[in-house]
């Protein structure tokens, strides 16, 4: 087994060279223009080591990115949609070939377990796959009726927006920068790419692989630092952001884009419920919730934070779900390989954040299950998972995104209590509903209020469905990823009307009580016709 130890020093796997880490870093656009900034020092999470240093954009080279990738798009745009695709069917294969190093370099940032950074290494060759087949006739121009039947028309096209900010962040760095990047481009834009700092360099290597399949040079640029260093000259040189994070985030973006007029789309945090229904089955129940409480240490967007079970199965499902929770707490470790089934969390920051959490609930009351404890014997960041009953309102978990592997188990009596209960809530992004009786499940989930919401599932059956929108409502975001609406968010919409015979001018020397008898008349048959 490749592991690491937590001792300062660290193995990388046999992959990742120096000359490798060198190489991404010297894509990062800093340095070129106005000050010069302190590069920041990137570590591997299994041990705290430095594994190299990040490059660190000032304000100045971001516009300069911004303006590169705004030269490159025009003639990238003037391509034929094919001519764009054929592009990533190339990187789609590159990705696949590239697995096994991908994954090392999301682990090196995000100490996740292997299964997961290769599963998120797939993400992007899904949201390939549905493009390839969709974005042409997705993008195709449609001609529609106009105003007069036969003598107008009205066309709908879209068209590239320019240049697009893309803000990714560290839980995901690789399947989120790439697959909000990949439609943007096969959209026509120019991409100006900032990753987290603790997690750039798999985003790194994803960018030289779409260079490698054949993407222009400049049309994707890439910038690092802190958010409020770039973040407002990246927007203010931008056509669109697209931005994955937290609210209080999601809040300051917002206001910036609306501030230089332009669209953004903003998937942000979840506070997300599971409903477990009476006649569900806890054989299917206990290693879903697992995964979708646990999977990635509990640092996903969309993972399950508060989970509402039936009185009829709450003390059986405890008793399985804790058993369940130990031993997974059991396997966790810090390895390139697939022994591990439990990973770190991204940084001792994020670690120490979550237990304070867990400690503010113990304090005011409520009963920890089981973990609860940090583990410094398998690195820096590692912490147990945890099972707390007993949650109440004033604590911290109860109301506030903790993005980490702990979660609540709720007794309920009344259905309409438990769904009154899953909504209690400002966020609105992910929510699961458990039953053997799908028709039942899907009356609940039609009143859940959340963007996604999952059936026998935590939420990989909805994140996973590249074909349809996925996104969060309330304060869980604006606007949607995937299907048709994830590739047209890219783009203006443009009306192209046009008039073979001059009529509508025309009417205006018409006698006022013409016109307004003849206007009536066309309005009747437009109904009846059914003119589109």
């Amino acid at each position: 087994m490749e592991t690491t130890t937590h001792s300062g020093a660290t193995t990388l796997p046999p992959r990742i060279t120096q000359t490798l880490i060198d190489r991404l870093t010297a894509m990062v656009i800093a340095g070129t223009a106005g000050e010069q900034r302190e590069a920041y020092e990137m570590i591997e999470v299994y041990t705290g080591a430095v594994v190299g240093e990040l490059p660190q954009s000032s304000p100045e080279d971001v516009a300069a990115a911004a303006a590169t990738a705004r030269a490159a798009q025009r003639e990238w745009a003037a391509r034929p949609v094919s001519e764009r695709l054929a592009v990533f069917e190339r990187a789609h294969e590159l990705i696949l070939a590239e697995l096994e190093t991908i994954a090392d370099l999301i682990q090196i940032g995000c100490g996740k377990i292997r299964r997961m950074a290769i599963e998120e290494s797939c993400d992007p060759p899904m949201v390939i796959s549905h493009y390839l087949k969709t974005a042409e006739r997705t993008l195709k121009p449609i001609r529609r009726g106009g105003a007069m039947p036969i003598i107008t028309t009205s066309t709908e096209q879209h068209r590239p927006k320019g240049v697009v900010a893309v803000i990714a962040p560290w839980n995901f760095p690789f399947a989120i920068a790439m697959s909000d990047s990949i439609p943007a481009l096969i959209a026509g834009n120019g991409v100006v790419l900032k990753p987290d700092n603790k997690t750039a360099l798999c985003t790194l290597f994803g960018v030289e692989l779409l260079q490698r399949a054949g993407l222009p040079q400049g049309l994707v640029q890439v910038v690092c630092g802190s958010g409020p260093d770039v973040g407002p000259t990246l927007i203010e040189n931008s056509d669109y952001v697209m931005f994955t994070g937290s609210t209080a985030t999601g809040r300051t973006i917002g206001e910036l884009a609306g501030r230089n007029l332009i669209g953004c789309s903003l998937e942000l945090g979840g506070k997300n419920p599971m409903i477990v229904l009476d006649d569900a089955d806890l054989d299917e129940v206990i290693p879903s919730t697992v995964f979708a409480v646990y999977g990635n240490s509990g640092q996903a967007c969309m993972h399950i934070e508060r989970i509402y079970v039936h009185e009829r199965l709450h003390d059986e499902f405890l008793r399985r779900f804790v058993a369940a929770a130990e031993a997974l707490g059991a396997k966790a470790g810090a390895a390139y390989d697939y022994e591990p089934e439990f990973g770190s969390l991204v940084s001792v920051d994020h670690m120490e954040r979550v237990a304070a959490h867990v400690e503010d609930a113990r304090g005011k009351g409520a009963t920890v299950l089981t973990g609860g404890k940090a583990r410094p014997d398998l690195g820096p960041a590692f912490y147990e998972p945890t099972v707390l009953t007993g949650v109440t309102s004033d604590m911290a978990h109860a109301t506030m995104e903790t993005f980490g592997p702990v979660v609540t188990v709720y007794r309920y009596t009344d259905e309409e209590d438990a769904i009154r209960q899953a909504n209690a809530t400002t966020y609105g992004l992910n929510a699961s509903v458990w039953s053997r009786n799908l028709a039942r499940a899907n009356r609940i989930a039609d009143r859940l209020e959340a963007g996604n919401i999952n059936i026998n599932d935590g939420f990989v059956a909805s994140y996973s469905a590249k074909a349809t929108p996925s996104g969060g409502v309330k304060q869980s975001g604006v606007g949607t990823r995937h299907g048709a609406a994830g590739l047209l968010k890219y783009t203006d919409t443009v009306n192209i009307g046009v008039q073979k015979k001059q009529v509508l001018a025309a009417r205006a020397a018409m006698p006022y009580a013409k016109q307004l008898k003849s206007t009536r008349v066309t309005l009747r048959w437009m109904r009846r016709l059914r003119i589109r």
